[in-house]
Parts: C-alpha cells; structure tokens; sequence
C-alpha cells in the first residue's frame, strides 16, 4: 500500500512500529462493566497508574520474544512510550524478553503519547454517560465523537494535536531509526489518520470496525514516496511448538485484520 509523503518530507525514521499496550487491569474491569450493563467502570487507580494484568504481562513477554526473531536491519534502534503504566510496563517486559542490543535500549517517556483524557467522563460506561451527563451525550451525537471535546477531557482532534508534535520530533531526533512506540489503541488509529491521510469518516470506520489488539503490531516503512504501511493489528504470540511468531486474529474476534501485502 502506497501512501503519501509524510509531513516530515524526507527526515523520517526508516521504520514506525507503533505497539498497544497488553491487556490492562483497567481493561478487564470495562469488559465486566459492559457485561453487567453498569454505569460505571470500577478501577480504582488514576487512569496513568492502572497495570497490566497477568494475560497483559504474557503478552507483553510475547512480544519480546518475538521482536528477538526480527531481521537485523529491521531491529528496534530507539523506544518511545506512553507515560501510562500499562504502556511502560509493556514496554519494559517486550525489551527485558527480547535482549541484546534491544533490550539494553532506553525507554524514553513521552506524555504526547498518553491515552485520550475524557474529563467528567472517565470511567462511565455508553449508559453511565447518559444517566449522568444527558447534556454530553446529546452534544456528542449532535458534534460527533471525533470533535466532542467532554469538559476536561479532549476530542479525537486534540489527540491528533499532539501527535503532530511527535511527528516533528520523529523527523527531527530520530531520521533513519527504526522506531518502536509503545502506546494506546486511539495512538494507533490517529497516527494511520496523520500517515494515510485518512478522513473523519475513514478513521472512524476503522475504529468502529476493528479493535486494536492489546500488544498488536502496526509498522510502517518509510521511503521518498512516504509511509507505507507493512503491518496492521497483528498480535505477537507462541505457536504449538513455543517458537514466537506472529499471527493474524482469530475468526470471529472483535480483530478480523491482520497481515497486509
């Protein structure tokens, strides 16, 4: 897939390899909250301070694991992270399984990279929002989830803000690196909308039909045409034999990409 040339013109890392977080305890408590149809979901950490679960730490060592099988030319040379626990966590476990050269490379802590701030409406579930804030709901019907900015929180556009920021700093600070990011599933779905081009409508699309898997892979390799994308929401996993590998989401899962040509 060819996609147009970057804002950074030519100063571009060689490689992007943007990572979600592994599941999180946060993660498991949305899930039982929608499962219960609960207006609330119940963490009782900061939303930065909220860890991997045990299944997130696995997969976190997967991922390591299968970052030791990658080509040489291909191997990480500078980490990004979200501030976030369950993103440096990941991110610190990935390294410590990979080793080597990789595994000794610093992660560098980036607050641009966070998770989306919601304001008055962190931890409400669709029905926690519209029991306590009818008026933010309404507005967010009438605007749009990609404009609706709740109080105290940001919008998809205020998220797409300070990822151009980070796109400045690529250019600058890391030319010619092959660049691993560790972050959240909306880090994912803005950066393909700033390299792709991707309207409103397609970045929504995208989100609303596939999820981003806790410790999936999205690479980009970058040239004079541009970004071009080489992997999508590939999950990193151990095969029968225990040897690492990458697979594409099983059938039927909330993931259907995989592997793109």
């Amino acid at each position: 897939m060819s996609i147009r040339r970057t804002e950074a013109s030519l100063r571009t890392p060689a490689r992007l390899l943007l990572i979600r977080h592994g599941e999180s305890a946060g993660n498991v408590a949305r899930q039982r909250a929608y499962d219960r149809r609960a207006a609330v979901i119940e963490v009782a950490e900061r939303d930065m301070d909220v860890a991997l679960s045990d299944l997130g730490r696995e997969q976190a060592r997967d991922l390591g694991r299968w970052l030791r099988t990658v080509d040489e030319a291909q191997q990480p040379t500078a980490v990004l992270s979200s501030p976030y626990a369950r993103a440096e966590q990941t991110a610190l476990l990935a390294l410590a399984e990979c080793g080597g050269a990789v595994g000794a490379l610093p992660v560098r802590l980036d607050e641009r990279l966070r998770d989306r701030d919601f304001g008055v409406l962190d931890r409400l579930t669709g029905r926690g929002i519209t029991e306590r804030h009818p008026e933010q709901a309404e507005l967010r019907a009438r605007l749009g989830r990609f404009y609706h900015r709740p109080p105290g929180g940001e919008s998809w556009t205020d998220v797409l803000l300070r990822l151009r920021s980070v796109q400045v700093t690529l250019a600058a600070e890391y030319a010619g690196e092959n660049v691993v990011v560790f972050a959240h599933d909306i880090v994912v779905n803005c950066f393909r909308y700033l390299l792709e081009g991707l309207t409103e409508r397609e970045v929504l699309t995208l989100s609303d039909t596939t999820e981003i898997a806790n410790c999936s892979l999205t690479s980009y390799r970058f040239g004079p045409g541009g970004a071009s994308l080489t992997r999508f929401n590939v999950v990193a996993t151990r095969g029968p034999s225990e040897a690492p590998g990458a697979r594409e989401p099983a059938p039927g899962s909330p993931t259907p990409r995989g592997w793109l040509p």
